[in-house]
């Protein structure tokens, strides 16, 4: 997998009352979802099994960081963008 890639984190969503957010990577013409905090890939495009793996570690390991990026995503400011 090239070390360089695209990330992109949603803003927190909330479903009978449980909170999450989805983390996005993009590879140019390869995509993954991933889900937090499950640290799950949900859908991907063009990554193999090994490297969907490394994704869902790198969510586990970033889960911290990942969080606070999607509890500082303002919808109405994204929406403004």
């Amino acid at each position: 997998m090239k070390n360089e890639f695209t990330m992109s984190v949603s803003p927190i969503c909330v479903k009978n009352g449980k909170k999450y957010a989805f983390v996005s990577f993009i590879d140019g013409e390869r995509s993954a979802e991933g889900k937090i905090p499950d640290c799950k890939i949900v859908s991907a495009t063009g990554f193999d099994r090994g490297e969907i793996r490394m994704l869902e570690e790198y969510m586990k390991r970033e889960l911290p960081m990942l969080k606070k990026m999607a509890a500082g995503i303002r919808l109405v400011d994204a929406i403004m963008k």
